[in-house]
């Protein structure tokens, strides 16, 4: 295995000619060859010399998907330099702080608006030098094209000690400051021949790239694995514009978020109540077709699953660009009767589980052996086990050197033995992970039961009256529901609530409903980068009518 993440580049020079990536620049989609990236790396690593950086010190990259930020990621692990990617989304508050935390030695922003967010906090934080990607004028001085040389000597891919520090990751953040993560080469370099031992990654294809960059889920699956693999990668343009390239690009693979396939799954049902006969067809093929494709198909299953996948899959799955064969989710809990239904279709969506801590990946589901409701069973070479409480425990050569500067969050997700507690409660049955909710997250009623409300928050995402939701009802004697909804009748909405939540014990029901119209984003706080809820930050928001609900008679169970 290579001791430098950057060998994965340089193995590719030979065939220099040859275009692992493209990209969209601003009026068509371009391939870009290896010898182009490797001539811009060549300038960034030019221009980090002589701005006097040395091994170990800290570029922070704060910009969106795309070569220029494969070229300055790869000059930069080369010299044997920290990357710290931050995200292109997040408020400039919370950039600026990771930066300055993990003391960067020079700031690449995305743009020139970046840019002068970073300068009105000038008073706030002492920020490294910040240059612009995309300036909106040749003659900014801060511009990178004035920033690099002309050219520069050949690519530098220096020997490191597999425990040299690759890059420091910052946690999402979805209570208090962010927490940097240190993950070493060797780190993810194991992440990546762990996930290349699975086989779910093919040197024959194309990748679509939709999670950013600064997540380690894309970083490790959508860029290092493929670079490993000699696949190619396609950047997509922007969440706006994904149908757009799903469709143009024509993947074969992709990483991505539930949210992806939840809306695409919510907007098919919508298409399809207008027309039963198409609803009956398309149940049937999702029903035999992942009946067939779990090898429990009976013959009639397997003489009707061509025909229906021809009928309804194919006009279906020419959306997602009509040859995508794999797609790998994770990031947060996917609702198994989604994947089912696309399994049925003949799209193999493989559910996987990690955190940054793990590079991020710890389990994967696999082709041959997947079961919806489990996130898999652990990648070679990594090691789970159930502590305390059913805490999930895991051990492998991806699991981090620690956090930036902060030893007591260090000791207390790693234990003296090389353990990383997870923070998540499972079950593992037939070596596959089943997460039953957050450790923390537990929520304890007046009355002493316990709820996952994550559990009960993915039932109530099935009807898609609900956007968003989040239960709320720690130390009350019953829940009430925050809703993002499009309707205004809460007494309706917790009908429909509690219709899905029938199969949960008796008391896990939606007493109350506050629904609001204005989504829950990254703009107003509410989520991380990452689309993870700010629970207490959510909670926050709504204090006022949440205090109001329970100071209310209750109303009557079930309304």
């Amino acid at each position: 295995m290579p001791a430098n993440i950057a060998h994965y580049f340089s193995q590719h020079f030979r065939d220099g000619r040859r275009s692992l990536h493209r990209h969209y620049t601003g009026d068509a989609w371009r391939d870009v060859t290896i010898d182009e990236i490797r001539h811009e790396a060549q300038r960034w690593q030019a221009a980090f010399r002589r701005e006097g950086l040395k091994p170990g010190e800290r570029v922070a990259l704060c910009a969106r998907n795309g070569v220029a930020w494969v070229a300055i990621d790869q000059a930069a692990l080369g010299l044997g330099l920290v990357v710290v990617p931050l995200y292109a989304d997040d408020n400039a508050d919370n950039i600026a702080w990771c930066a300055v935390n993990a003391e960067a030695r020079l700031f690449i922003a995305d743009n020139r608006r970046m840019a002068d967010a970073l300068a009105a906090l000038a008073g706030t934080y002492a920020l490294p030098r910040v240059i612009v990607l995309r300036p909106d004028a040749d003659d900014d001085p801060q511009a990178a094209q004035r920033f690099l040389p002309v050219d520069g000597p050949g690519f530098e891919c220096h020997e490191l000690a597999p425990e040299t520090l690759a890059t420091i990751c910052f946690t999402s953040g979805t209570s208090g400051r962010p927490k940097g993560v240190m993950l070493s080469h060797a780190n993810i370099v194991a992440n990546v021949e762990q996930c290349r031992a699975t086989g779910m990654g093919r040197a024959d294809d194309l990748f679509l790239s939709i999670l950013p960059l600064s997540h380690m889920f894309e970083r490790t699956g959508g860029y290092y694995l493929p670079l490993a693999l000699g696949a190619r990668v396609a950047y997509a343009r922007g969440i706006a514009q994904i149908a757009d390239d799903l469709v143009s690009q024509q993947p074969t693979a992709m990483f991505a978020v539930p949210r992806i396939f939840e809306k695409f799954h919510a907007k098919l049902q919508e298409a399809l109540a207008a027309s039963p006969m198409k609803k009956r067809l398309f149940d049937a093929c999702a029903t035999r077709g992942y009946r067939v494709a779990s090898g429990q198909g009976n013959p009639i299953d397997r003489l009707a699953v061509p025909l229906l996948r021809k009928l309804v899959a194919t006009p279906i799955l020419a959306k997602l660009g009509g040859r995508m064969r794999l797609a790998v989710v994770g990031g947060a809990a996917f609702d198994a009767e989604i994947a089912r239904a696309f399994i049925g279709l003949g799209l193999t969506v493989l559910q996987g589980y990690g955190m940054t801590e793990a590079s991020p990946v710890i389990s994967v589901n696999l082709s041959d052996d997947n079961v919806p409701e489990s996130v898999g069973p652990p990648l070679p070479g990594v090691e789970v086990k159930l502590g305390d409480g059913g805490e999930l425990l895991a051990k492998g050569g991806n699991v981090m050197l620690g956090y930036w500067r902060n030893e007591e969050a260090t000791r207390a997700t790693l234990t003296s033995d090389g353990w990383l507690r997870t923070g998540d409660i499972a079950e593992i049955r037939d070596r596959h992970i089943f997460i039953r909710g957050r450790a923390k997250d537990i929520m304890v009623m007046s009355n002493g039961e316990k709820l996952s409300p994550q559990d009960a928050e993915l039932a109530i995402l099935h009807d898609p009256a609900f956007e968003q939701v989040m239960l709320v009802g720690e130390g009350k004697p019953y829940p009430i529901l925050l809703a993002v909804s499009k309707e205004t009748d809460e007494t309706a909405l917790a009908r429909r609530a509690n219709d899905l939540l029938k199969g949960f014990p008796r008391w896990v029901r939606v007493r109350r409903v506050i629904a609001a119209s204005a989504p829950w984003t990254v703009e107003n706080g509410l989520l991380t980068p990452t689309l993870k809820l700010k629970r207490p930050l959510v909670l926050a928001h709504f204090k006022q009518a949440i205090d109001a609900a329970y100071a209310a008679p209750p109303p009557r169970d079930g309304a």
